[in-house]
């Protein structure tokens, strides 16, 4: 325990900028899951607290996600009742932690760099784009938004061109004193004095914000923001307002199949998001510790359990708080647990309070956790290590961009499988044609690699088959530790069709399965 409270200089002002980040996104994400408002709240809560003392993840910040709010929307209208969606949240739970036992942690490590660091990038740059109409006083879309196509109908940069219409001096005044405190916290204050360091430049954002709003609603009324353009907490005004917030699930469901097909699916989508996650906040983390996969699936099992329980969304670890927590300076896990403790006591005591912050002054924050992740000297970086590295990378960041964050990384992954795919291609043997004959032949002399596999196929049998008649080969094996059937069935036919063409066949330490041999 002592070991918690190492950092807790530099993780206690972190966590109060999440808790600040993560306020409107738990809230939006509800409202565009068609759930109670403070559902989202409950999984922030769920996700700081419970997921972040079970987690083996130093940085990472857990809560509800945008990326599942479409399935939660379709999941609560098919099942008829909020309460009966929260049992398949319950079983989510069951099976993420089942999937954790069981070891399927290692799915992790099987994407690539350059699509991790694509995801990144246009996680960073989505937020941006996300994040102007807020800033600009348009607040239509809910905060947390990750699709290019919008609820609304619009898209991203429609989005950004309707804003304009409906420009907002007041959130726009806001949005640019905001931006330009933290330009000169982050470029200039925090090198001068360590009291700039320990309170960060959006606890003073959001204060500032708050103090606007209320001279802005007392003496400047062409200058007032709307309702829509400030957080909205749902406030209790007494310990049975406070209860009845929270909901239990509806247990006489557990016979209902449709239950069951939205908890696995549920299950799968939140695994994947936060094992992505948890490689994508790896590798912005200053130390680079390395997370246990496995772990986590059970750390998030747990929270969707008891998320589920009393009330709330479906929780995965988050990039978008995951890199706030970063950015602003988080060095272990206390910082999570800390914004998910101050979730939990703003929400049941200063609710009205915290209402009075403008959506413009969060916007801000986020916008600078946005450049921070789609720095311009990170695309120089990828595209010096070739295109290997660059394409997969960019072609993540636009699908990201252009759809949503789980489709964006299965089209990244896609081109980093077919650049994977031509590598192996490429380099499945190494062949040596000598100018001398022997008995009349040329002899053409052909390495298989160590590992052949089945993506090896194409590439061997055009080079063989490319090898003109009158000619000797030898097909040396030698190297091989593996060699795919479908591979040692085209070379014991080869051996057989070459005479066709006077071709003579040597094979070295080639071993074909024993019915291959009889036949």
């Amino acid at each position: 325990m002592n070991n918690l409270f190492k950092e807790f200089k530099s993780d206690l002002p972190a966590s109060i900028v999440v808790f600040f980040v993560a306020l409107p996104l738990c809230l939006g994400i509800a409202l565009a899951s068609g759930a109670p408002l403070f559902s989202g709240v409950v999984a922030g809560i769920v996700g700081g607290i419970v997921v972040g003392m079970m987690s083996g993840s130093q940085l990472g910040v857990s809560g509800p996600a945008a990326g599942l709010a479409v399935i939660v929307l379709t999941a609560i209208g098919t099942l008829g009742s909020f309460e009966a969606f929260l049992l398949a949240v319950v079983l989510a739970g069951i099976i993420q932690y089942l999937l954790g036992f069981f070891k399927a942690g290692f799915i992790a490590y099987f994407v690539p760099s350059s699509v991790i660091k694509g995801m990144l990038t246009g996680i960073g740059l989505l937020i941006i784009l996300k994040q102007i109409p807020h800033a600009l006083g348009y607040d239509a879309n809910f905060e947390g938004d990750e699709s290019f196509l919008q609820l609304d109908g619009s898209n991203t940069f429609s989005e950004i061109m309707t804003a304009w219409d409906y420009f907002t001096p007041g959130a726009v005044l806001i949005a640019a004193v905001s931006l330009a405190i933290l330009i000169l916290w982050d470029v200039w204050l925090t090198k001068k004095h360590r009291l700039f360091q320990i309170l960060q430049g959006p606890i003073v954002v959001v204060l500032l914000g708050i103090v606007f709003n209320y001279l802005f609603s007392r003496g400047f009324h062409g200058l007032s923001l709307s309702a829509e353009q400030l957080v909205r907490l749902p406030v209790a005004d007494d310990v049975a307002g406070i209860l009845g917030l929270f909901t239990m699930p509806d247990f006489s469901q557990w016979t209902n199949l449709e239950i069951y097909k939205v908890a696995i699916v549920m299950a799968i989508v939140a695994s994947l998001e936060t094992l992505l996650c948890v490689e994508a906040t790896d590798k912005i983390d200053p130390l680079k510790r390395v997370t246990p996969t496995n772990q986590e699936l059970k750390a998030q099992g747990v929270g969707n359990i008891i998320s589920g329980l009393i009330g709330g969304l479906p929780v995965t670890q988050v990039i978008v708080r995951s890199s706030a927590n970063i950015s602003f300076g988080a060095k272990s896990k206390l910082s999570a647990i800390l914004h998910g403790i101050f979730l939990l006591i703003s929400a049941l005591t200063i609710a009205t309070y915290l209402n009075m912050i403008p959506l413009a002054s969060l916007a801000t924050i986020l916008i600078i956790v946005g450049y921070k992740l789609a720095k311009p000297s990170l695309f120089k970086q990828m595209y010096e290590l070739g295109w290997e590295q660059f394409a997969p990378f960019m072609i993540t960041v636009i699908a990201i961009i252009f759809t949503d964050l789980l489709t964006g990384i299965g089209i990244g992954l896609v081109v980093a499988i077919m650049y994977t795919l031509h590598h192996s291609y490429r380099n499945s043997y190494h062949m040596k044609s000598v100018t001398s004959t022997e008995d009349g032949h040329t002899v053409h002399h052909i390495t298989l690699a160590e590992e052949v596999s089945f993506f090896n196929k194409a590439s061997i049998i055009l080079a063989i088959e490319a090898i003109p008649a009158n000619s000797k080969v030898i097909i040396d094996c030698t190297n091989s530790k593996s060699i795919s059937y479908d591979v040692q069935e085209f070379i014991h036919d080869y051996q057989l069709h070459a005479k066709l063409k006077n071709i003579v066949v040597e094979t070295i330490n080639f071993r074909p399965p024993k019915h291959l041999m009889a036949h």
